[in-house]
């Protein structure tokens, strides 16, 4: 499923309020570009596709290429299946979104910070720490140098439930 999407993104426009531009990335193969300026808190693009349990998503993240967004330890989304675009939004660790969880089937990207005219969008993918590492090419300051969610920011979820 995810093989049409690698050789063909697609963006959405109705999925965002902002005009926003699928284009080359220089972080990983394609990435989405804000073709307006964007304020802060302003939600920029919803995250849609299929809603699918856990048993079909461990057989969807046998390929090399996934645009699953985990809702809770059952459910998540498959941006590959009828996604808004939101699914190519690369990996930084000094991110410009953010996402809200807003229902069991409504994820969007907000704004962290304003975004300028010609910025891609970047959420931090914060996979698990005990998953394999995935290697980041973001070029960030604070570049982590992987994806994964630092142990000790793990610790202190842990510990605020």
């Amino acid at each position: 499923m995810a093989d049409e999407l690698i050789h063909k993104p697609k963006l959405d426009p109705k999925a965002s309020k902002f005009a926003l531009k699928l284009r080359r990335s220089k972080i990983h193969r394609f990435g989405i570009f804000a073709l307006e300026d964007i304020p802060k808190r302003a939600r920029v693009i919803e995250y849609t596709g299929e809603r699918i349990s856990r048993r079909t998503i461990s057989r969807r993240l046998e390929g090399e290429f996934t645009y699953i967004f985990m809702l809770d330890s059952y459910w998540g989304i498959d941006g590959a299946v009828n996604g808004s675009g939101a699914e190519i939004i690369n990996h930084s660790c000094e991110p410009n979104l953010e996402a809200h969880i807003v229902s069991a089937r409504r994820i969007y990207y907000v704004s962290m910070r304003a975004i300028r005219a010609g910025e891609e969008l970047t959420v931090d993918y914060s996979f698990d720490a005990n998953q394999d590492p995935h290697e980041c090419h973001c070029g960030a300051r604070t570049c982590r140098g992987d994806m994964r969610r630092p142990a000790n920011e793990l610790e202190l979820d842990t510990r605020r439930r």
